[in-house]
């Protein structure tokens, strides 16, 4: 039988590498141990990683009741809750994920195209021309702009802006290399009143429930579930039973998505707009393909732009904002390359490390659109999403936004870097962020008012 090695510091020192030092971590490892090896992390199971597109395969394409994926996911409940898709096993996921997976699909996800540009504008009109202003901070209030307006129907009530407050405000508690320590270490999670970090962190969770059920409360009292939001389409929405979601799970749903939903599109957005400007030829070439739509901003046909898409693949496969997909722990014995794994063994896909092998793309730490213009991967070596049952419903959502975003700005107003520095992937929270605002100035807006 072969053996696994991994990295023999101790636990306690592992823990803060990956909290610190998350990208530079693993690629020491992966230089040292190869495609499979085992992280040891203070107060969580040990798991296994893997970075070869053959062991991917064989875990993403495995039946699915070989594992249990949810509660190896636990790290994520103080800001989902128990019934969160992201934290459910078996039917019950699979009753939820059915529940979900329509508003993120086809003509529904498509008819978004307008509030999509029409809240980018709104954003970028409030920035003053020629002065400097911070790409994640503008990229954040637009996704999360974005989601509201898609989950909630919510038109800048009094609602939406203390949600949109709320939000921002919760994520920004886990939104550094330092504070995400509240989500890796339990002990840390201890309620000392409203001026310690996770006191604050509960009492700002407790005010956006309490305005989420006041929400639907206010839905089944007006009998107004019949909307085109997300939250309108759950509401309705019905499993083979005919059963809704309770209150409860639709909360829990609710803030997995406007998580989900919002703090990973910010990153990538601010990822995009940062490697368009630090490297001319990208930002020549996307240009020029932009000119050819003319000056009807045809939403349909902006998302079939081949180099926008390679350059939000491109964005995403350098530093994904999720460096691994989701866990499983297996409930059986299995084989995976000729390694033999018990039951209870956490296998892990390492996104960020199948990214970055030189065997499928060459010079991985460059930033180049141009390959996914060359060749095609499988969802296998290309897996910013995850896989399998587990891989992120709101995928479409996400690239569509992402290129329209990126279109409407790039169309309407002329930026640049205006710091030389190289930005780096930090820890936010869970995901990989952008180090640093990533500031830049504005030029000029170049819109023309064709009514």
């Amino acid at each position: 039988m072969q053996v696994i090695n991994g990295p023999s510091s101790p636990q306690f020192i592992q823990l803060l590498e990956a909290v610190a030092r998350p990208t530079q971590r693993l690629d020491a490892y992966a230089k040292e141990y190869g495609d499979v090896f085992v992280s040891k992390l203070s107060g969580f199971r040990p798991f296994v990683l893997f970075s070869h597109p053959q062991a991917i395969q064989q875990i993403l394409t495995a039946d699915p009741n070989l594992f249990d994926s949810g509660i190896a996911n636990q790290i994520l409940h103080p800001l989902v809750g128990d019934y969160s898709l992201l934290l459910l096993d078996g039917s019950s996921h699979q009753r939820q994920r059915k529940l979900l997976t329509p508003p993120f699909h086809g003509d529904r996800m498509k008819s978004y195209g307008t509030l999509i540009c029409e809240i980018t504008e709104q954003v970028m009109n409030q920035q003053p021309i020629g002065e400097i202003f911070s790409v994640r901070s503008a990229t954040q209030e637009i996704s999360l702009k974005i989601i509201l307006r898609a989950v909630f129907g919510l038109d800048e009530t009094e609602r939406f802006q203390q949600l949109r407050k709320l939000l921002s405000s919760i994520l920004d508690a886990v939104g550094s290399p330092l504070s995400s320590t509240l989500l890796f270490v339990p002990a840390l999670q201890k309620d000392l009143g409203a001026w310690s970090p996770w006191g604050k962190f509960v009492r700002q969770r407790r005010a956006i429930n309490r305005l989420i059920y006041d929400e639907i409360e206010t839905r089944k009292t007006d009998n107004n579930i019949f909307g085109e939001d997300i939250l309108s389409l759950m509401m309705s929405a019905k499993d083979e039973n005919g059963q809704s979601m309770t209150d409860v799970e639709l909360r829990d749903e609710l803030m997995t998505l406007l998580f989900a939903g919002h703090e990973t599109t910010a990153s990538a957005l601010a990822w995009a707009f940062y490697w368009i400007h630090k490297l001319p030829n990208v930002k020549s070439k996307l240009l020029a393909e932009l000119t050819t739509i003319g000056t009807n901003f045809d939403p349909n046909v902006v998302v079939k732009l081949p180099y926008l898409t390679a350059v939000c693949q491109e964005t995403l496969r350098i530093y994904p904002i999720a460096m691994f997909t989701f866990s499983r722990i297996l409930k059986a014995p299995m084989q995976i390359m000729g390694y033999d794994f018990a039951e209870g063994t956490q296998l892990t896909p390492c996104i960020y490390l199948t990214h970055h092998r030189e065997d499928i793309y060459p010079e991985p730490k460059q930033f180049r659109p141009e390959r996914f213009l060359e060749r095609q991967f499988s969802p296998y070596e290309f897996l910013p999403f995850g896989g399998s049952n587990r891989r992120c419903i709101g995928m479409a959502f996400a690239m569509f936004e992402m290129k329209l975003v990126l279109a409407k700005v790039l169309s309407q107003w002329q930026m640049n870097l205006a710091e030389t520095k190289l930005v780096q992937p930090i820890r936010r929270g869970i995901t990989l962020a952008p180090s640093g605002a990533i500031k830049m100035r504005l030029i000029a807006n170049n819109h023309v008012n064709l009514d």
